[in-house]
């Protein structure tokens, strides 16, 4: 890696980890707001897990623009697990950000999260985030985050994937098991483990945008997959992972949050 980019020193350079797939009606919106970054220092990592629609003609006409967006294929639909360890691969920032390809970041999100993490000296970050519907109309929610969080926190709460941050050059590159679903909650109890403790920006400065479909959406599934996490990934005990989901069982059914 060069001492230099753009005209930044490189060790502060932020990868953004973008996994996607069909993901072609919101990709461009996707991308404008890393492009409209007050921060100027990132490159975009691409993943496209085969897609089928158009996705890769609308990227190629952001990478015609801008040379710090990145774009590479699969050979074949391996979800998106494989998609994010293979854009770790591609990386060569400091700072690893996570970016869904539906999602959106507002434009002080990486200053004032990079800035957050510079002077305290932090390796692993969140910020609050809001939801959007499907056309990006606000849902008028906020998820809010605690200052600090540890691994017993986020086996409670999952971190909003699109607003994580960790720092590579401390924590190293962090994969993945090749798991279809709660793929991400099981990076950030990974990450957790090397860094201690999550603090959070309570300001939202990011979108989760809600489809219709989604894997994110289909709650009751997910909450079910969570036994495998913590029996087979995080090898809890029995009455740790019944306990745990029956929590996340009462948020469901319930929404507390």
């Amino acid at each position: 890696m060069s001492d230099t980019i753009g005209g930044y020193i490189s060790e502060n350079l932020v990868s953004v980890i973008m996994p996607t797939y069909n993901c072609a009606n919101f990709i461009g919106e996707t991308l404008d707001s890393v492009i409209n970054q007050t921060y100027k220092n990132w490159e975009v990592i691409i993943i496209d897990d085969c897609s089928t629609d158009n996705t890769v003609e609308i990227v190629k006409k952001y990478m015609l623009n801008d040379k710090r967006i990145k774009y590479y294929k699969l050979d074949k639909n391996s979800g998106a697990a494989v998609a994010r360890n293979k854009a770790l691969d591609f990386s060569e920032g400091k700072y690893m950000a996570f970016l869904d390809s539906d999602d959106i970041w507002f434009p002080e999100k990486l200053t004032k999260q990079i800035d957050f993490m510079e002077q305290n000296r932090y390796s692993f970050t969140c910020t609050s985030y809001t939801k959007i519907d499907e056309k990006g109309n606000s849902l008028n929610h906020i998820i809010n985050v605690k200052k600090q969080s540890g691994y017993n926190d986020i086996l409670k709460k999952n971190p909003g994937n699109s607003t994580v941050i960790y720092n590579a050059s401390i924590l190293g590159k962090i994969k993945i098991p090749n798991i279809k679903k709660r793929n991400d909650y099981v990076m950030w109890l990974k990450v957790i483990r090397n860094a201690n403790v999550l603090y959070g920006i309570d300001e939202p400065l990011a979108s989760h945008r809600i489809r219709n479909g989604s894997l994110s959406k289909k709650k009751v599934n997910l909450v079910l997959y969570h036994w495998v996490v913590y029996r087979k990934i995080e090898k809890l005990s029995l009455l740790k992972s019944s306990y745990l989901i029956a929590y996340w069982i009462t948020v469901t059914i319930f929404k507390l949050r």
